[in-house]
C-alpha cells in the first residue's frame, strides 16, 4: 500500500531542515506519536520540530507564519483535554533541547528555566539553597513549566504554595508575528502608561489589552467566578487594576493559543524542613469533602481525597503496597501534611489537626512521622493518574470530565450528585483529588469504542458542566479546557464574556496561528476521539492477550499518555527512552504507533509496516513497562507478536539465526569446546560475528571445557543424594549450562549444603526465551514442549519446586510459559521459583554463611517485572551482607539486544547512565552481585575487568570459606 503523500509539507520540511539546528521529522512515524496527548483525541500534525534553540524556535515561528502553518508548542504531551495536539499542525517539542535550569537566585528566591524543563529538574537544582516550585502536580518527574504555564497547573500543595499562575514572576514571549516582549506581575499605573509608549507592536499591544480591559471592566468583574481552583477559560480578571493588570498570570492557562514561551522566570518557596501527615478516614468521600472546611483553618499544607474504590484499583493492578496497612478505617481518607521549622514542630501541628478531625464521631485518624512511610503513602496518590485508567472490574476509563472544581464548602454536596450523575447515565469511575480546593480527577467508563460512545460522551459532559456551575464551579480545576472542555465554556461563563475571550486571543495572535481550536472557536468535544473508529482491517494474531479480551486494539489503548514512561532519572522503563531521549522510542511512542497500525490510516501497511519495526527495533524487551507502566503496556509481549508477523515466511535479520538459535549452537559447540575457542578468537571470529549480525566491538565468550550437565553426571555418580533428602529440580538454563556452568554448580553446592536432593530434568531444556523475543514462535513452544516433556520425566512429584537461575529464563517459566501453552503450562509455571525465593520459602531456618562484606546489586529487569526481589532482600539479610540495591534500570545488554549490529551504541549509553558508573566506583573489596546472565556479561565487558557474581556463587564461596 502506497504511504500517504508527504507533498502539503515537503516543502516547509525542506527549508526547515536547511536552517534548523535542532531535529526535523516530518515522516509518518513521527506524525503519529505526535499526534497523540494523554487526552481522549488524536490529530495528526503536519510535522514536529525539535528546536535546539530559541533561534531554532524564531525561525520555525517565521517559516510557519509564511506557509499558514498552525502551531501547538508541546512539554511533556500529559495535557488531558487535548491542548498538545493540533491537525495540520507544526508541534513545537520544548522538551527535547530547551530544557535548562538557567539560574537559581536563592537570595531573590526566583529561578529562571527555559520552557521545556522538566519540573523535577527544577527542584534538583533548587534543592540545595532549600528551595522549591510550589505547584507539584503527580506528573512531576516529566511535565515541564512551559506545560504548567498552559494549563495553570496546581498538584496537591497548593493550599500552602498556590497555582503555578501563583508563581510566575515573568514570562518570555515570543508572538506569532515574531514579536518578542517580556511580561511579569503586577503594574503600577505609571508602569503601564510607560508600556503604552512603547515603540512598534509591542507599545501597540500593551495599548489595546489596556484598552480591552477598561472597556470591559464590569463584565470581567462581574462574569468570572471566583474559586481557589479556576482554570476555565482565559483569567481576563488578572487583567482588573485591582489585580495589577497582571500579564504573566492573565497568560498563564491560556493553554499555548496567545504566544509561545522562550524563557520563564518563576517565584520559589521554602521547603519545611521536618513534615508529618496526618491520614484521616471518613464512612464515604461525601463525608471526607465535607469535613475539609473545618480542617483548613488548621493550615494544613494538603488535603487530598482518595476512595476507597482508588484503593481497589490499585490491588486490581499489582500487588498490594505495605503503605495501604497505615490507612485507618474508612471508605475515604484525607492525606493531611503539615509541615515545621523541626519534626516536633510538624508532629505538634499534625496532634492539632489529628484532634480536630476526631472531633467527627464517624472519621478515624492516623499520625505519620516516618518520612519512608509518608513517601509510600503519597506514592499510592500519585499513582491515582495511572490507576484509575482501569477500573477494579476490569474496565476501561476515561478522561473528559477530569478535573471539574467548585467552592470547597459545597464539595460534599457536588460529589453526591455527580455520583448520582454517573448513575443515571449507567457510567462508572473513581474520585479522588484536591478535596481542600475543592477539585476532583474521575476518570469515566465511557463506551468510547462502541457507536453509542460518542453520544453518551457528549450527553454526560453536558450535564456534569451544569452541574458543577450549578454548584458555582469550574469545568476544569488544573487541567485546562482544550477539546474537553472549551465546547463547553459558554455553559460556565455569559455571552459577554465568551465574546472577549475571542477578542482577547485575536490582540495577541489575530491570524489564529497558535494552537487554533483550543480555547477560541473550539472543536466539538465529540470529534476527533482516538477509540470510534474500529480497525480498518483486522489482523491476525498468535499472542492471547488474556487480560484484554483477546484485543491487540484493547491492549495497545491501555496507553493513555500518563508518560511516566519518559521520566529518564528512576526505575527500568523505559531503557531505550532513557538512551535516545526519542520520543517514539518510549512505551508511550512505540504504544501509539502500534494503535495507528491497527486503525490503518497514517500506517497503513499493517504488520509489515517499517515505521513500527524501526521503533521496535530498540526495544529491549526488558518488560519494565509491564510493572512499572501505571497501565501496564507490556510492550515486550507486543514486540514479540510484531517480529512473529512481520516475518513470517521471511527472511529474518541475520541475529535471529545466529542468537535466535543460539541454543542449538551451544549445543553444537559442546562437542568441541576447544576447537570453536580456537575459532572465535582466530581472525575467523570477526567473520562469524558479520555473518551473524553481531557488532564487532562485542567480545564473543569463551566456551567452557565441560557443560554442567556433563559435570552434573559425574557429581551425582561420585555423590549419591542422602537418603530421606527433600528433591528440587534445578533448571539448567541454556546460557548457564553451556557458557556460566559454575553458577550452576554453585546452585547445586548450596542446596545439598541445605540438605535438598538436588534433581535435573531427564534431557535437554530450554525456556525458549530466545526464539519468543526474535518472534519465532513457532520454535519457541516446540522447545518449551520438549522440556516440559523432559520435566514430566524427572520421577519427582508433581508439585516439587522447580528452581531457576537466571531471572530471564525463570520469568519466562512464570510468565510467558502458560501464555504459549496455555492450561499446560500452569502447572510448572506455578512450581517455578527463583533461587532465593527457594531457599526463602523451603528453607527460611536454615544456618546460612555469614558474609560481612559490601555489596552492590544489579537487579535483572525481568525479574524486576514479573518475579520480584523481596525474597533475595531476605535472604541477603540472613547472610548479614550490607548490600545497596541500584536504581539502574535494565543492564543495556538484554540478551541478544547488545550484541546485535547498531544496538552497540545505545546498548552502552543504558549502561554508563548508572550502572558502569556505580560498578567502576565500588571498593575493591565489594561484592557485585547480579543474578541475570545478561547483567554479569554487560559487567564483564564493559565495567574495567570488574567481575559480578551470582547469588549462588557468593553463598557458595562463603560455604567453601567456612569449611
Amino acid at each position: 500500500m502506497s504511504r500517504p503523500s508527504a507533498a502539503p509539507g515537503a516543502e516547509l520540511a525542506r527549508e526547515l531542515a536547511a536552517v534548523l539546528r535542532g531535529e526535523v521529522r516530518f515522516g509518518a512515524a513521527e506524525r503519529t506519536v505526535y499526534s497523540h496527548d494523554a487526552s481522549n483525541y488524536r490529530h495528526l500534525p503536519l510535522g514536529v520540530v525539535k528546536p535546539a534553540d530559541p533561534d531554532d524556535v524564531r525561525t520555525a515561528l517565521a517559516l510557519c507564519r509564511r506557509y499558514g502553518v498552525p502551531v501547538v508548542a508541546r512539554g511533556a504531551g500529559t495535557s488531558i483535554g487535548g491542548q498538545a495536539i493540533g491537525p495540520g499542525a507544526m508541534v513545537l517539542d520544548f522538551r527535547r533541547h530547551l530544557g535548562s535550569v538557567l539560574e537559581i537566585d536563592p537570595q531573590a528566591r526566583t529561578a529562571r528555566v527555559q520552557p521545556g524543563t522538566v519540573l523535577d529538574d527544577l527542584q534538583r537544582a533548587a534543592r540545595p539553597y532549600g528551595l522549591r516550585f510550589g505547584p507539584d502536580p503527580s506528573t512531576h518527574s516529566r511535565c515541564t513549566i512551559g506545560g504548567m504555564i498552559g494549563n495553570d497547573s496546581c498538584g496537591a500543595h497548593s493550599l500552602a504554595w498556590g497555582r503555578t499562575a501563583d508563581n510566575v514572576e515573568q514570562l518570555e514571549l515570543l508572538l506569532a508575528d515574531g514579536t518578542e516582549l517580556t511580561v511579569g506581575g503586577r503594574l503600577t499605573g505609571a508602569e503601564r502608561a510607560a508600556l503604552r509608549e512603547a515603540p512598534g507592536r509591542v507599545g501597540e499591544l500593551h495599548t489595546r489589552l489596556q484598552e480591552f480591559t477598561d472597556r470591559n471592566l464590569a463584565v470581567i468583574r462581574q462574569g468570572m467566578p471566583q474559586l481557589p481552583r479556576r482554570t476555565s477559560g482565559y483569567p481576563l480578571d488578572a487583567l482588573l487594576p485591582e489585580h495589577g493588570h497582571d500579564l504573566a498570570r492573565a497568560l498563564t492557562g491560556t493553554e499555548g493559543t496567545c504566544a509561545l514561551l522562550l524563557g520563564v522566570t518563576v517565584r520559589l518557596v521554602e521547603v519545611p524542613p521536618a513534615r508529618a501527615l496526618v491520614v484521616a478516614g471518613y464512612p464515604d468521600e461525601g463525608a471526607a469533602a465535607d469535613a475539609v472546611p473545618a480542617l483548613l483553618p488548621y493550615g494544613p499544607l494538603t488535603a487530598e481525597g482518595m476512595a476507597a474504590d482508588l484503593i481497589a484499583a490499585l490491588l486490581a493492578a499489582g500487588p498490594r503496597p505495605p503503605a495501604l496497612d497505615r490507612l485507618p478505617a474508612g471508605q475515604c481518607w484525607l492525606f493531611l501534611e503539615t509541615g515545621g521549622a523541626t519534626a516536633l514542630e510538624a508532629y505538634q501541628a499534625a496532634r492539632r489537626l489529628a484532634d480536630a478531625v476526631r472531633r467527627e464521631r464517624s472519621a478515624a485518624v492516623a499520625l505519620v512521622t516516618d518520612p519512608v512511610e509518608q513517601r509510600q503513602l503519597w506514592a499510592v496518590r500519585e499513582a491515582g493518574a495511572g490507576i484509575v485508567t482501569r477500573l477494579p472490574g476490569g474496565g476501561e476509563a476515561w478522561p473528559g470530565w477530569e478535573d471539574s472544581a467548585v467552592p470547597p464548602e459545597r464539595l460534599g454536596d457536588y460529589l453526591r450528585a455527580l455520583r448520582a450523575l454517573l448513575r443515571r447515565h449507567g457510567l462508572r469511575g473513581v474520585p479522588y483529588g484536591h478535596f481542600g480546593d475543592g477539585c476532583v480527577h474521575l476518570r469515566i467508563d465511557f463506551p468510547l469504542d462502541r457507536p453509542q460512545g460518542a453520544p453518551v460522551f457528549r450527553e454526560f459532559l453536558e450535564q456534569a458542566a451544569d452541574l458543577a456551575v450549578s454548584h458555582g464551579g469550574s469545568l476544569s480545576g488544573e487541567h485546562g479546557d482544550g477539546q474537553a472542555r472549551a465546547e463547553l465554556l459558554p455553559r460556565m461563563y455569559p455571552p459577554e464574556v465568551i465574546a472577549l475571550f475571542g477578542e482577547f486571543k485575536r490582540i495577541w495572535d489575530p491570524e489564529n496561528l497558535l494552537n487554533p481550536g483550543a480555547l477560541v472557536d473550539p472543536r466539538p468535544l465529540d470529534a476527533d476521539l482516538r477509540f470510534v473508529t474500529s480497525p480498518r482491517r483486522p489482523l491476525p494474531l498468535a499472542l492471547p492477550y488474556e487480560q484484554d479480551g483477546g484485543s491487540l486494539v484493547k491492549a495497545v489503548h491501555r496507553c493513555v499518555g500518563v508518560a511516566k514512561c519518559v521520566d529518564p532519572t528512576t526505575g527500568v522503563m523505559c531503557p531505550s527512552y532513557m538512551a535516545t531521549g526519542e520520543e517514539r522510542h518510549s512505551t508511550r511512542g512505540r504504544a501509539r504507533l502500534l494503535a495507528e497500525m491497527l486503525r490503518g490510516e497514517a500506517i497503513p501497511d499493517g504488520w509489515r509496516s517499517a515505521e513500527v519495526r524501526e521503533a521496535l527495533d530498540l526495544c529491549l524487551s526488558c518488560k519494565g513497562c509491564a510493572s512499572d507502566c501505571p497501565v501496564h503496556v507490556d510492550m515486550a509481549t507486543y514486540k514479540t507478536e510484531f517480529l512473529y508477523q512481520h516475518y513470517r515466511r521471511r527472511p529474518r535479520p541475520l541475529s535471529h539465526y545466529s542468537m535466535g538459535w543460539l541454543p542449538l549452537w551451544l549445543r553444537a559447540v559442546a562437542l568441541a569446546p576447544g576447537a570453536a575457542n580456537s575459532l572465535v578468537r582466530s581472525p575467523a571470529g570477526a567473520l562469524l560475528k558479520r555473518l551473524g549480525g553481531i557488532d564487532r566491538r562485542r567480545v564473543l565468550p569463551v566456551f567452557p571445557p565441560e557443560t554442567f550437565t556433563h559435570w552434573y553426571r559425574r557429581h551425582r555418580a561420585a555423590h549419591p543424594a542422602p537418603a530421606g533428602a527433600r528433591p528440587v529440580v534445578l533448571w539448567p538454563d541454556t546460557f548457564s549450562n553451556h557458557l556460566q556452568p559454575n553458577v550452576l554448580r554453585s546452585a547445586v553446592e548450596v542446596l545439598e549444603h541445605l540438605g535438598f536432593d538436588v534433581r535435573l530434568p531427564e534431557g535437554p531444556v530450554c525456556c525458549g526465551l530466545t526464539w519468543y523475543s526474535t518472534g519465532q514462535l513457532g520454535t519457541a513452544r516446540r522447545a518449551l514442549r520438549r522440556s516440559l516433556g523432559a520435566l514430566a520425566a524427572t520421577g519427582v512429584p508433581a508439585d516439587t519446586p522447580v528452581v531457576g537461575l537466571d531471572p530471564s529464563c525463570t520469568a519466562t517459566l512464570r510468565e510467558d510459559l502458560p501464555r504459549l501453552l496455555g492450561a499446560d503450562g500452569r502447572p510448572p509455571s506455578e512450581r517455578t521459583r527463583t533461587f532465593a525465593e527457594f531457599i526463602d520459602e523451603h528453607a527460611p531456618d536454615a544456618p546460612l554463611p555469614h558474609v560481612r562484606l559490601d555489596a552492590v546489586t544489579q537487579t535483572h529487569c525481568h525479574q524486576h517485572a514479573v518475579l520480584g526481589s523481596a525474597a533475595d532482600r531476605r535472604v541477603e539479610a540472613r547472610l548479614g551482607l550490607h548490600n545497596r540495591v541500584l536504581d539502574s534500570g535494565c543492564c543495556g545488554l538484554a540478551g541478544n539486544f547488545g550484541f546485535e549490529r547498531g544496538h552497540f551504541e545505545v546498548s552502552e549509553a543504558i549502561a554508563e547512565r548508572v550502572l558502569l558508573p556505580e560498578v567502576r566506583a565500588a571498593g575493591p573489596d565489594t561484592v557485585v552481585l547480579a543474578d541475570g546472565f545478561s547483567c554479569r556479561t554487560q559487567i564483564a565487558q564493559l565495567a574495567d575487568g570488574r567481575r559480578a557474581l551470582h547469588l549462588a556463587e557468593l553463598i557458595a564461596r562463603e560455604l567453601r570459606a567456612d569449611g
